[in-house]
């Protein structure tokens, strides 16, 4: 399970802009997809009385724990980046305020030299002056200096008023990816709670029918990983060094367990799994089906080759990488393990993507 990242509480005192950045708003409508799930309910079920009943609830709740699974991948997402926005900010400010303080240090300097008389002031100038045009010239060049030191002034005290309006935001953002991020785990925990449990009543329904019955069929367990992959074709070959490094990877991992939010080595979720596939071709993938599934070229179902992604659901929430003859190696869900599957296993195809040639 993946470790919930560090907090980033924002500074209840500081104060904000009147107008956020666009990052910002951004941030809030990619997670309000993620917070519109959160407060729904499973309604009560009835403990199921036959296995084929408690395998149709962990298939469901396996599903539903897929979604939210990949929820949970794209919040992890978005708080990394946020919270990489706010540290990048706060260093900003950093540099923004000791700008400040040396322009005010230089200004004051300027300022002490003409009271102390150790600069040229406007009386000295005059004193000095051999002539008229001599003085006028003179002032001329204090009021440059003046000018000058005063637009220094000016322009690293506002460029310190904007540095700290945004770390204010990068804060607020971090902060709501947080929440998200704290959101999504917690239900995913109570599915995943609740996937275990039908499991167990399941594996026990099933053992009393087979001691009744003698040979119940198992053809309804909701863990698929007793499924029969399709009949190998030889092996796959890809049309580009990269693309035969993801199809040979991804396909290394046949027989490793479906955990949830899990990136391998020894275990994977979907986008966990094409990720890592992708990292071997030197390619650096989101954890998130969601946001694999917009990356690349979009293809059509005809022009698909080994290394091409395939993405199902709408919204996205499971993904696989296709290897040739209509099929693909995935992670499929919860109790099941990679393996090679028929594309059209997962229902409708939502995306089809192409990210090297």
């Amino acid at each position: 399970m993946a470790t919930p990242l560090g907090r980033t509480p924002a500074d209840a005192s500081r104060r904000r802009s009147s107008r956020r950045p666009v990052l910002a708003g951004r941030v809030v409508l990619a997670l309000a997809g993620v917070i519109g799930v959160l407060f729904s309910t499973v309604p009560a079920q009835a403990a199921p009385v036959t296995s084929a009943e408690a395998a149709e609830l962990v298939a469901a709740r396996g599903h539903e724990l897929e979604v939210i699974t990949e929820q949970f991948n794209e919040a992890r997402e978005v708080l990394i980046a946020q919270q990489g926005a706010a540290q990048a900010a706060a260093a900003q400010l950093e540099q923004a305020t000791a700008a400040l303080a040396a322009a005010q240090q230089s200004v004051r300097g300027i300022a002490r030299s003409a009271w102390t008389g150790e600069g040229l002031g406007s009386f000295q100038a005059l004193m000095t002056s051999d002539s008229a045009d001599d003085f006028v010239d003179r002032m001329s060049t204090l009021q440059l200096v003046a000018g000058h030191q005063s637009g220094i002034l000016e322009a690293a005290a506002g460029a310190n008023v904007a540095a700290a309006q945004a770390q204010a935001t990068a804060q607020d953002a971090a902060a709501q990816a947080q929440a998200s991020y704290d959101s999504v785990a917690a239900q995913q925990a109570d599915l995943q709670k609740q996937v275990d449990e039908y499991q167990a009543m399941y594996d026990q329904l099933s053992a009393e029918e087979q001691r009744a019955a003698g040979d119940a069929s198992h053809g309804d367990r909701a863990s698929r990983s007793t499924d029969r992959e399709p009949a190998a074709g030889g092996p796959v070959v890809a049309s580009s060094d990269a693309a035969q490094i993801i199809v040979d990877t991804a396909l290394a991992q046949r027989g490793k367990p479906y955990v949830w939010a899990a990136a391998g080595p020894g275990s994977f979720d979907c986008s966990g799994l094409t990720a890592y596939a992708f990292r071997a071709a030197g390619i650096g993938l989101p954890h998130s089906s969601r946001l694999q599934a917009q990356m690349g070229q979009g293809v059509s179902r005809s022009e698909l080759q080994p290394g091409d992604l395939v993405a199902f659901y709408s919204p996205v929430s499971h993904i696989g990488i296709y290897i040739g003859n209509g099929q693909m190696v995935h992670a499929p869900t919860s109790g099941d393990v990679v393996k090679v599957s028929s594309i059209d296993t997962m229902g409708s195809i939502t995306a089809m993507r192409r990210l090297v040639a």
